[in-house]
């Protein structure tokens, strides 16, 4: 008896709705070249956007793993500022007149990334016991963190012997170790140490997601929560461990921010956040919780970045550049939302 295999005709407007984000996301870029050719025959653009991708990279890749446990954050940007100013504080040159702390001798560089570490993973620990303990919504849980750590972000600052100023004026060697790069011989070429970190974060994430327990369980409680706490899963336990990791990524991103951009102010790290959020879900990290991928988030960090790039390389006004931010965040959880009713 032979069977039939019936073909599923293919719809034009179906595919249109499950790609949409990716076909505007390539229009938008291929709108930018257009206007400006040299957008991608300048390697100065191709390194710059990189190197700008790559402390906001380790962010999202701390704020996927929430995503995955269908939670958010919203204090990611804030945490970033508050990193980079107490790093950058204890990390000033010793010749700055004008330094955070005058009577301070000059301290390793470590201790600077150090301290940035701590004041991410606490400030993760806090919305992770806010969420798995107090049963707060990831959304509220993160909200109160980014208002604290904002408003000691402003006294921090503030309480410099010289009054609110930016943190900057860096010793050589901290500057050297954001900005610096490994030379290619024989071409006038270098490899940025921040592509190199970011790397090596990358790798250690795709580690812990693929290759763990606490990845396994991490898929599995954003999956489905019930089951997974049946299935004898500490729920409480994975959401605490996911959420300090967040925590650490965002302590190291402010620990480079830092010197990428020169100096630290009150306002650094605004709408990092929703930075992070929008290149993961254009990554096809899942709003709902429990898809998502290192790779896809790698992706959606680096097209964000190009279209931020290019937007500003073509000289689009800025507040246009957020209303496109913000059409592209709207888009990509609707089509998340039909995908998800869909499968139901």
């Amino acid at each position: 008896m032979t069977q039939e295999i019936k073909k599923e005709k293919f719809n034009f407007k179906e595919f249109i709705l499950e790609n949409a984000l990716i076909i505007i996301l390539f229009a938008l870029i291929a709108g930018i070249i257009i206007i400006e050719p040299s957008f991608v025959t300048n390697i100065n653009n191709i390194i710059n956007i990189l190197t700008q991708t790559s402390t906001r990279l380790f962010i999202a890749l701390g704020t996927g793993g929430l995503l995955i446990l269908a939670g958010t954050d919203l204090s990611a940007g804030r945490i970033v500022g508050m990193s980079a100013a107490v790093s950058g504080s204890l990390l000033q040159s010793m010749e700055y007149s004008q330094r955070f702390f005058p009577n301070m001798g000059e301290m390793p560089i470590i201790v600077g990334l150090i301290a940035a570490i701590i004041i991410g993973a606490l400030c993760g620990l806090l919305n992770g016991f806010g969420v798995a303990f107090l049963k707060l919504h990831a959304f509220i849980a993160s909200l109160g963190t980014q208002l604290i750590v904002y408003g000691l972000l402003q006294i921090y600052i503030a309480s410099s012997p010289w009054g609110a100023q930016p943190i900057g004026v860096f010793k050589e060697s901290y500057t050297n170790l954001v900005l610096g790069g490994i030379n290619i011989p024989g071409v006038n070429f270098q490899i940025p140490y921040l592509l190199i970190y970011a790397l090596i974060a990358i790798i250690v994430m795709w580690f812990i997601w693929n290759k763990t327990v606490l990845g396994k369980n991490m898929f599995a409680v954003g999956g489905n929560m019930e089951a997974a706490e049946v299935s004898g899963i500490s729920v409480k336990k994975t959401i605490m461990l996911v959420f300090l990791i967040s925590g650490i990524m965002y302590g190291i991103s402010g620990f480079l921010e830092g010197p990428r951009l020169g100096s630290v102010t009150s306002t650094t790290g605004t709408n990092y956040d929703l930075d992070a959020i929008e290149a993961c879900l254009i990554g096809g990290v899942s709003f709902s919780g429990g898809i998502g991928t290192i790779p896809g988030i790698v992706l959606g960090a680096v097209i964000l970045q190009v279209i931020n790039y290019g937007l500003i390389y073509i000289g689009l006004s800025s507040y246009i550049q957020i209303i496109i931010k913000g059409a592209l965040i709207i888009l990509a959880v609707a089509i998340d939302t039909r995908k998800r009713i869909k499968k139901k």
